[in-house]
């Protein structure tokens, strides 16, 4: 496809501005991390909300561009070479965006390679698991009368947080003193815990220090407080 109007997606959320990046999501720990990463880098972009309410997800349109029917996606019509680029999978877009910009990613070689390592960490366990421990304690999951379930989820998010905790001992962030798409990919998961999922008290967050400080200086950037509702649920 050479031109944003050939992806079918534009069809159903057309783009008022074609030449900006077009972002298709909702502000959950997984949209919020590209929100974060494209408000960070200042890179010109346009929102459109995928309403889960309505199964948006689902739909032809935006399955051409996601057959996962997960979000977030993009369409950057300004991919390499020039040409659109879509692309979808949280981590993957974050190292795109940071590879694009030259933002939020260490240069070292081995800095690199132990940054997108903390990417990989999330994507493959903290946010998964941390998904599950919300639905078997707050949603329906928390009806079942086994909770063996529960506990093996409450228990590898405990596990999970304290790997973190350990990395952020002395830290300001992972990887040390620079901010990077390390924090980005996690502190949205860990925020959660905390918040929409209220978990706090059953994975004894508060007892983990040096997340619960990180978070907080994660959330106070004007990027992250901007990403938290967008796309605006209305």
């Amino acid at each position: 496809m050479s031109v944003l109007s050939d992806f079918p997606i534009t069809k159903k959320w057309p783009a008022e501005h074609p030449d900006r990046l077009q972002l298709y999501s909702l502000p959950t720990p997984n949209g919020i991390k590209v929100s974060a990463m494209l408000e960070e880098t200042g890179l010109p972009y346009e929102a459109h909300k995928v309403d889960f309410g309505t199964n948006d997800q689902m739909t032809p349109e935006f399955l051409s561009l996601n057959p996962n029917n997960k979000i977030p996606a993009i369409v950057d019509p300004d991919g390499p070479g020039g040409k659109p680029l879509a692309l979808w999978e949280s981590g993957a877009i974050l190292i795109y965006l940071a590879e694009k910009t030259g933002q939020f990613l260490p240069e070292d070689p081995a800095e690199k390679y132990q940054a997108i390592q903390w990417v990989m960490w999330q994507m493959g366990g903290f946010g998964p698991m941390t998904g599950q421990l919300g639905f078997f304690h707050k949603f329906a999951g928390r009806e079942y009368e086994d909770r063996r379930p529960f506990e093996r989820y409450r228990d590898e998010v405990k596990r999970l947080l304290k790997v973190l905790d350990g990395q952020l001992d002395g830290r300001t962030f992972i990887m040390g003193d620079d901010y990077t798409i390390a924090d980005i990919t996690s502190w949205t998961w860990a925020r959660n815990i905390n918040g929409f999922y209220e978990a706090a008290d059953v994975v004894g967050y508060h007892d983990f220090k040096n997340v619960v400080r990180w978070v907080d200086t994660c959330m106070a950037r004007p990027a992250s407080q901007k990403a938290i509702n967008i796309p605006a649920r209305d």
